[in-house]
């Protein structure tokens, strides 16, 4: 499963987290595979150590890192480091999934950020990564005004490509307004789940616990009613 978003900094690490919270909680062994960080510095943690900090999946792998918060492809060039070839990303993935029962693959970015390049010289996307893999993606979207547009172009992408797709809200506000409401009631009918805001923050057995309550079956959670977690939340 690919986790991808309509922009970057909406919450797609803590979203990964969750769903290997859920996953694990529901008895599966789980891998979290990044295959392009970039924007950290050598020997600092990057979006797996938060994943592991939180969610403790049984593997997690950084296959490319690259110190400028860029592209991954722009960031390799800048750093003049090697970009990552797309069937090294395909086959690394692959392996892990001959060994866990679900392994999460987790983006930089939106969905047609350039990742690395082809064999032929050509970039490639994660969109080109979930089709090779014919892997459903997870989208992680805003919360607030402009969602609507970035996650129906993000969710068009996919479905051109024959790309099953859902959507997970990455931060629901505390005090939501109007415009968050009515941004729920239109995604409701592709919604998988809807984290809290500052999830990432909590303690790491508290978020364990807890991510179950965030997502719906199809992503290994128990929320089945949108309309009694409205409520609640209320």
């Amino acid at each position: 499963m690919v986790v991808t978003g309509t922009d970057t900094g909406v919450g797609k690490t803590v979203v990964t987290a969750a769903i290997t919270a859920a996953a694990q909680a529901a008895g599966l062994r789980v891998a979290v595979v990044k295959p392009g960080q970039t924007g950290t510095a050598p020997g600092l943690p990057g979006d797996v150590d938060a994943v592991q900090r939180l969610a403790a999946p049984l593997t997690g792998r950084t296959l490319a890192s690259y110190p400028d918060p860029l592209a991954p492809l722009t960031a390799a060039r800048v750093a003049e480091l090697e970009p990552l070839e797309l069937y090294t990303a395909v086959d690394a993935v692959r392996e892990e999934a001959e060994k866990h029962d679900l392994v999460l693959v987790e983006g930089a970015g939106g969905l047609l950020v350039p990742m690395g390049l082809r064999p032929s010289g050509e970039p490639w996307t994660v969109a080109d990564l979930a089709v090779s893999l014919g892997a459903p993606v997870v989208v992680v979207a805003r919360a607030g005004l402009g969602t609507l547009n970035h996650t129906a172009l993000t969710l068009e992408a996919l479905d051109r490509r024959a790309v099953p797709a859902g959507v997970v809200v990455g931060a629901w506000p505390t005090a939501p307004e109007l415009v968050h409401w009515t941004n729920l009631s239109d995604l409701v009918p592709k919604l998988l789940g809807a984290l809290p805001a500052g999830a990432g923050a909590m303690d790491p057995g508290v978020f364990r616990r807890s991510a179950p309550g965030w997502l719906t079956p199809a992503l290994h959670g128990v929320l089945d009613d949108w309309r009694a977690w409205a409520e609640e939340i209320g």
